[in-house]
């Protein structure tokens, strides 16, 4: 129950109408307001609030209060008097909606200050509450009106006592919560934006920024610490910005130590910034928020981030379920993405083996861990050519739990030499199982990339010279092939349609068939990446590599889709989603190939 649903039960609020114009009535001022309203619906929250958790009689709460001769005309959303008569001031606050900007929200805390200063309305402290994202002031004679760093407070203090030096602390009724889907991708936007905010930092350098503060924020969580022990990812009453940012600097750099795979530089915000993120992420528990909540959350995220210029590193969600559910995934499988991007492949092969072990054990026990976590760290492994990119993977899969010390930054065409120096695991002849989407239409030139003249594409077409250059899809094919164990490996890859169609590339159809088996080919609509700033024509390949002896077979059939619709349109709204029947239609096929008609 919401301390707002406490006080409708209680009767200190009544509200009415319908879902669009919901009204609440305050009873003890009598005011009336529009709760469908988003800032009010913060406010209703926050009042109740103060009567529940802060312990504030609701006979001293105002709603609506008039400034006294304050010119121009203002009032403040909320203020606690410390008299029955309401007439001695103790707490001015401002309410603002949830995912307003940083320079609304300063400009909130200037409303606030100008309010709670006024001669005639002199309050003890001053506060602005948008959402979880909140800030109280020390406006006492101490601090000058001017302040607005060391009079911060952690929180608004209980029934007229002193500020507490933290607000958070482990196992109490003020312990950090999960949060909703909604909530989470509220949050990360608003931290996006402080970091990126005035072009402070590049987009991807903004969402880097935002892993290693999550990633400190993740690991403060998860320290051992007794019960009643305050967490160390929050704002401390009366600490200057500095201060705090060395102290989360700190911590990050504790865990760096620990873990340096994950991050090699420092942390790269400013004082003021890394305060307001802080006081974004502060009240909510990210370790204990549902798998499936953060997952979506990242997903919507990201596909909104990862456009035009970074669309190359963000595959559809619904592709990438298709692809996992078309080949599969066991415990046991070695699974790779040579261009992981975010790393949804990996992640959607981590929850189809977590999803699995829940039919065999007890989503609380050990061995259910054992089961999906052995296989997140010893056989899930990503590769990913951009650092930044590569970071917001491992970030990605820390944040479902594990997988992310497999995950190479690195160029996953390069002599596998190098390869293996970066990590034991990637060697040819491995992998069980491939998912990926490579980048389309780049050139792989001899003069930066040597390698090239080692991969038998190269020479196929130009008499068995090595060529100056090749497009980046087609030696991605070889490679994806090389990784695949002989007989069983098998691969989903998204490849541009002129692969299968261009008459110029059928030495690459042919060492494609020569060297694998076609299971199938998923032709994917014209929009499939128009909302990710790529229109080229794409389809989807599916793989078995063949035997050390194994030629083709010449009763081998394919298995062809045209999925119509495919979950979302060019403009990435949700539309009708034929891919889980092209799946059953191909578990049909694959049991009776001779004799299965392929619906299109």
């Amino acid at each position: 129950m919401t301390y707002l649903e406490r006080a409708v039960e209680d009767g200190h609020a009544e509200i009415t109408g319908t879902e669009k114009s919901l009204r609440i009535l305050y009873r003890a001022t009598g005011r009336r307001e529009m709760l469908s309203d988003p800032e009010e619906a913060v406010r209703a929250e926050f009042w109740a609030e103060l009567i529940y958790r802060y312990r504030y009689d609701p006979q001293r709460i105002g709603v609506e209060v008039t400034i006294p001769d304050r010119r121009p005309y203002d009032v403040a959303d909320l203020v606690v008097f410390g008299d029955d008569a309401r007439t001695r001031p103790y707490a001015v606050i401002e309410c603002k909606r949830d995912g307003i900007s940083d320079n609304e929200f300063a400009q909130a805390v200037e409303q606030a200050v100008g309010n709670g200063t006024w001669s005639k309305l002199r309050a003890t402290y001053v506060g602005v509450v948008a959402g979880n994202t909140r800030r109280f002031l020390d406006m006492s004679g101490e601090y000058g009106v001017l302040e607005r760093e060391t009079n911060i407070i952690a929180d608004l203090p209980v029934q007229y006592g002193r500020p507490e030096e933290f607000k958070y602390h482990k196992g109490t009724i003020l312990d950090i919560h999960p949060v909703t889907r909604q909530e989470l991708i509220t949050t990360i936007r608003k931290c996006h934006q402080t970091l990126w905010g005035g072009g402070r930092l590049s987009p991807p350098s903004a969402f880097g920024e935002l892993c290693k503060l999550i990633f400190v924020k993740i690991a403060d969580e998860q320290a051992p610490r007794r019960r009643g022990e305050p967490y160390q990812f929050q704002i401390k009453t009366h600490e200057s910005s500095r201060a705090l940012a060395e102290r989360i600097r700190e911590l990050y750099e504790k865990e760096q130590a620990r873990d340096p795979d994950i991050f090699s530089d420092r942390i790269r915000v400013g004082d003021a910034a890394l305060l307001t993120i802080v006081s974004h992420l502060e009240a909510i528990d990210l370790s204990k928020t549902d798998l499936d909540v953060k997952g979506l959350a990242f997903e919507q995220f990201m596909d909104g981030f990862f456009k035009g210029d970074f669309g190359q590193y963000f595959t559809p969600r619904h592709l990438i379920d298709f692809c996992v559910s078309m080949l599969g995934v066991e415990p046991d499988d070695r699974v790779l993405d040579p261009a992981c991007g975010s790393g949804g492949f990996l992640l959607y092969a981590m929850d189809a083996v977590r999803k699995a072990a829940s039919q065999y054990y007890e989503s609380d026990s050990t061995e259910h861990y054992k089961y999906w976590h052995d296989f997140a760290s010893k056989r899930l492994f990503g590769i990913e050519i951009n650092d930044e990119i590569a970071r917001v993977a491992k970030m990605n899969m820390i944040l479902h739990d594990d997988g992310h010390s497999n995950v190479a930054g690195g160029d996953a065409l390069d002599y596998f030499e190098r390869l293996r120096a970066q990590n034991a695991g990637l060697r040819p002849s491995s992998f069980h199982r491939v998912y990926t989407n490579p980048p389309f239409g780049a050139t792989v030139t001899l003069t930066e990339h040597p390698y090239l003249s080692s991969y038998d594409l190269d020479r196929m077409h130009n008499k068995g010279k090595a060529r100056s250059n090749m497009k980046s899809e087609l030696v991605f094919l070889e490679r994806i092939i090389d990784f695949l164990v002989p007989s069983v490996g098998r691969a989903a890859i998204i490849v541009p349609d002129g692969v299968l169609t261009n008459k110029s590339l059928r030495y690459v159809r042919q060492y494609l068939m020569e060297r694998c088996q076609i299971l199938a080919i998923v032709s994917l609509p014209a929009t499939a990446f128009s909302h990710y700033g790529a229109g080229v024509k794409a389809s989807i390949l599916f793989i078995r590599r063949r035997g050390a002896n194994e030629s083709v077979n010449s009763s081998e059939v394919v298995f062809m889709a045209e999925p119509e619709l495919i979950g979302y349109d060019a403009t990435g709204r949700e539309t009708r989603n034929d891919l889980p029947q092209v799946v059953e239609d191909y578990r049909r096929f694959e049991r009776d190939a001779s004799s299965f008609l392929v619906r299109k």
